[in-house]
Order: C-alpha cells, then structure tokens, then sequence
C-alpha cells in the first residue's frame, strides 16, 4: 500500500546511523524463519521486519503475529518466509514525504515504515517513535557571535557551547532538529570557532551531515548564509544559535508551505499589561474612550526563519546584510512574507538573566 498526494521531496539523506537501522529491519528473503525469529527478538518494541528481494526490492512486512499465524496453519521453521509476510505492505516513496500524513500514520500506529524510491528499493527506515517528521529543508545555525553581553562566561566558550543543564545550548538545537527529521546542518562559525567545529564533528556519530561556514568577518544575521555550499532541497531554515526552544517546526513548516509564502518568520508572544487607565485620544486630544487597565499581546521576531532556497540569491556576497532587510526587500517587492507564534518555549539567552532562566527552565521542560 503506498501512500500519495504528497509534497514533493526531492530525497531522504541517508547517514550511516540510518543505514544501520535499515539493516536492523530488512531481511533477504533467502533467510529462515529462525533468522526472522532472532532478528524480530533484537528488535523488541520496534518487531517488524521488511522482506526484500537480492536487489533490495520491497517484497513485504513480517512480524511475530505473522509467523505465529503461519504456524496455526501448519507452517514450519522450513516453511520459506515468503509464505509468511503481508505482501502488501505500506511504505513511502521517498519523493513523496509529507508532513501531514506522517502524523496520520503515527495516530494510526504505523510507526516503523519503510522509505523506497522509485524502484521500490527500500533506501531508509524512518521510526516515527524517534523522529516526529521529516522536513525537506537545509538549516544553517548562526553561531559567529562574541557573546559580549554574557562576558566572562564567553571569554572561553562561545556562547552557544555555554552548558544549560547537562548539555550545551546548541546541542539542545541540533537534537531538537534531528527529531524532525532533519539531517542537513549548517553551522556558521567565528569566535572560538574550533570549540563547536570539534565538539560536533562532521556529525556523523549522530546520524547528521555538519558543515561549517566560516566567517572571515561579521556578515550580519544573514550574510553567511551566501556561502553555504551544496544546500540540497528548495526550503532553507535559518536560526540563531542562542534560541532555547522547542518549537514545534512540523508545524512551522507545514504553516509555511500551505500559506504560499516566500518567507516565515517564527514570533515569540510578549504581553504587556498596562496597571493604570488608558486614554484612547484622537488627533485633537479628544478622548474617544477609556480602557482600564488592559493588557496587550505583541509578536516579536524569535530569530528563526524558513524561506524559499532561491531567496539566497537575493543576499549580496561578501557584505553584511542582517534578515530584517531581506524580509524589508521582500514586503517592498510585494513578497509574502508571514509569521507563525511560537506556543511552546522559547528563550534568547542574551544576558546574565536569561541564561540563569535557561538553568532553571531546563529542569522543566521538554526539548
């Protein structure tokens, strides 16, 4: 059973973590009954396995349920698997990765689902249980900054190294990012550069694909975005690199793409409550009414975006340019560019403050 009506995703990366976890779930279907039986055993929770052929061709689903009704009608451990499995299992082309369905297959309990392309060659297993979605978009994470402001903790550590809780800030980023499926890590460096270059390493040990951008000298908020090389899908998700957050960036990106924008931009809700009367007045001091005491909501911007890859080409090269300018550019242009609230946590650990907030919120909340 295959699933379509999706929007269209070029490809799903492969790292060797992944290819790992295909391993765990495929069977050839030359294998025994018993090798299915040790193979469903090591998987526990996850027991399923996807029956291929010597090509890797997707030939059908097996699990415990399935050779114990095999062996209700008579079946033997001789018996080929073959004569087991669902032969029409669901799976996912890996063109047609969508947002919205994956979260209907995860209310339906299909959680262990086999990614193949065109072939039907499975080339990944995406465990709904670890990843919420699978966004088909580049990151690049701003973390060039000094830190001034958080001085002298930053004297030594760059800013987004600083540890809240039993990790640094930006792993907290990059390990929120991988559940949504997301692989594809840029990180634009400065100030201590090596610090974060050799605590995360190319990514690899974490299923992830890192590169760095080093930048020469500051190039605003959006500058270095101009020289990530080799950005492989349309959508390119742009953050900074001292935001604690859990944002929930399915939604955000499903809001993006279903608004027909060029640009979003992720805004935190700041509420102001006002102790006194206000007087609402008109241009001749007339008082027009008298609000008591009210309370007003304000969206500012949470410093993470999502665009259209071919926005880059709009960044001049080698000059500072900040996002508030592209987003300038845009609205002049007559561009959509549109918000989406934040209604989980958020934090910009900016001052001495915030990073004592951030060392208390942590014990708290989920990231």
């Amino acid at each position: 059973m295959y699933l379509n009506n999706y929007l269209d995703y070029d490809t799903v990366m492969t790292t060797p973590m992944q290819a790992r976890e295909t391993q765990k779930h495929t069977i050839n279907k030359r294998l025994s009954v018993r090798d299915a039986l040790l193979k469903l055993n090591d998987l526990r929770a996850d027991a399923i396995l996807f029956v291929v052929d010597d090509n890797d061709r997707l030939l059908g689903a097996l699990t415990d349920g399935d050779l114990r009704r095999g062996f209700i009608k008579g079946l033997t451990f001789d018996t080929p698997i073959l004569d087991y499995i669902q032969p029409d299992p669901l799976f996912v082309y890996q063109d047609e990765v969508h947002l919205a369905d994956l979260n209907d297959l995860r209310k339906r309990n299909f959680l262990i689902i086999p990614i193949v392309d065109r072939d039907k060659i499975v080339v990944k297993i995406l465990n709904l249980r670890i990843n919420y979605s699978v966004i088909p978009a580049d990151v690049i994470i701003m973390a060039g900054g000094k830190g001034q402001r958080l001085m002298p903790l930053t004297r030594d550590t760059p800013k987004p190294m600083l540890p809240v809780g039993d990790k640094p800030i930006l792993e907290h980023t990059i390990g929120h990012l991988s559940k949504y499926g997301i692989k594809n890590i840029y990180i634009s460096v400065n100030y201590l550069a090596d610090k974060i270059i050799n605590y995360f390493g190319d990514g690899s040990d974490r299923g992830l694909s890192i590169n760095y951008i080093h930048e020469d000298k500051p190039l605003g908020t959006l500058g270095s975005v101009k020289l990530a090389e080799d950005l492989e899908h349309e959508y390119v998700l742009v953050m900074n690199s001292d935001v604690l957050t859990n944002i929930d960036f399915a939604g955000f990106f499903q809001a993006f793409i279903k608004s027909g924008a060029d640009m979003a931009v992720a805004a935190s809700t700041y509420h102001v409550e006002v102790p006194y009367g206000v007087l609402e007045v008109d241009g001749n001091n007339l008082v027009n009414s008298l609000r008591e005491k009210p309370s007003y909501t304000y969206y500012s911007n949470a410093g993470i975006y999502l665009a259209k890859k071919e926005l880059v080409n709009i960044i001049p090269d080698d000059e500072f340019y900040n996002v508030t300018d592209l987003m300038s550019h845009l609205i002049n242009e007559g561009k959509k560019v549109m918000s989406f609230p934040i209604l989980g946590y958020w934090l910009d650990i900016g001052k001495h403050e915030d990073y004592r907030k951030a060392q208390e919120d942590i014990k708290y909340i989920s990231l």
